[in-house]
């Protein structure tokens, strides 16, 4: 009989490169760090890391630059695609990214999502929506599904009082200069995986000059919601997606424009 030892066990799961390998503060199932280990990932398999400057601005999603071995700027609240664009601009061979939570780019930073969407900037934004201020106290978002209880809405979202859920990457794929628009979840291995697809789709957008591209990414939390972990996921899954459904909402490539870096 032989027995295995560690030595020769086949390792088939190691922490991404990008990944820093740190513990992290984030609360008890929190969707951000499944999220920055999947950018992580798709970062190192497309060997963008050593030329991507990513961007976030306040929120929970700021601290992104704790978790990745990228350059990352700062922005302030919202404005994370204003400033991805100057980057962008003047560094044409930088890989940019934007890694926003939904208070930040749907509420904030509406003006500079939808602008920069319809000017087609080269960027790839990574946008986390879990449909309420986590930072800050668990208020209302824009995102915030119909009926769902927050500290600024004890007794549930109402339209009469709160206007309904912005379904924001449905109106940014309207927009010419959108080239791929797509949303997926963090709520089972099996969403994880196709999220992963939509990030290197959405990446590959950026590298053929094929203009803005943006993710949606369903993601949790618990503290704000009142839920466990377990319950967390099991509410994106269920419930959520009936106000976000998953899928792919735009792919169409357009032309290669000149200030395209070669992928």
């Amino acid at each position: 009989m032989t027995t295995s030892t560690p030595d020769s066990r086949r390792r088939i799961y190691t922490r991404p490169q990008t990944l820093v390998d740190r513990s992290t503060h984030f609360c008890p199932g929190c969707g951000h760090g499944i999220i920055h280990r999947v950018v992580a990932e798709q970062l190192d398999e497309m060997h963008l890391t050593p030329r991507t400057v990513g961007v976030a601005s306040v929120g929970c999603s700021v601290f992104l630059y704790d978790y990745l071995a990228v350059d990352v700027v700062e922005s302030p609240h919202g404005r994370a695609p204003a400033v991805a664009t100057g980057v962008r601009r003047v560094r044409p061979d930088a890989f940019v990214f934007t890694y926003q939570g939904d208070g930040d780019l749907a509420a904030i930073g509406t003006a500079e999502i939808v602008h920069a969407a319809a000017r087609g900037e080269q960027i790839s934004v990574i946008f986390v929506n879990n449909g309420i201020y986590g930072m800050t106290g668990g208020q209302l978002a824009p995102t915030t599904p119909l009926g769902e209880r927050t500290s600024s809405s004890p007794t549930g979202r109402d339209a009469r009082q709160a206007g309904y859920p912005i379904p924001i990457t449905e109106m940014l794929a309207l927009l010419p200069g959108v080239a791929y628009a797509a949303r997926g979840s963090i709520a089972d291995p099996a969403w994880i995986g196709k999220t992963k697809a939509m990030l290197k789709r959405a990446f590959e957008a950026q590298l053929a000059g094929e203009g803005f591209s943006i993710v949606e990414i369903l993601s949790t939390c618990p503290v704000g919601w009142g839920l466990t972990p377990v319950e967390s996921m099991e509410h994106v899954a269920r419930d959520v997606v009936q106000t976000y459904p998953l899928g792919v909402l735009k792919d169409r490539p357009q032309a290669r424009t000149a200030n395209a870096p070669e992928g």
